[in-house]
């Protein structure tokens, strides 16, 4: 009983830590993708198809 006690624990604790590096590190890192990605198709569309942004 005492042993499924700290399983149980233990499954907390790496649930808590994947909790933690999923919403510290890697969806941060995904908006950042996200909004950089996007601002380089912006200028490769301005770049190559629609001039620069004074044309």
């Amino acid at each position: 009983m005492e042993q499924e006690s700290q399983e149980v624990r233990a499954t907390r604790n790496q649930e808590r830590l994947a909790f933690l590096l999923v919403v510290g590190v890697i969806f941060p890192l995904i908006a950042i993708l996200i909004v950089a990605g996007y601002g380089f198709l912006v200028w490769m569309w301005q770049l190559l198809f629609a001039g620069p942004p004074s044309a």
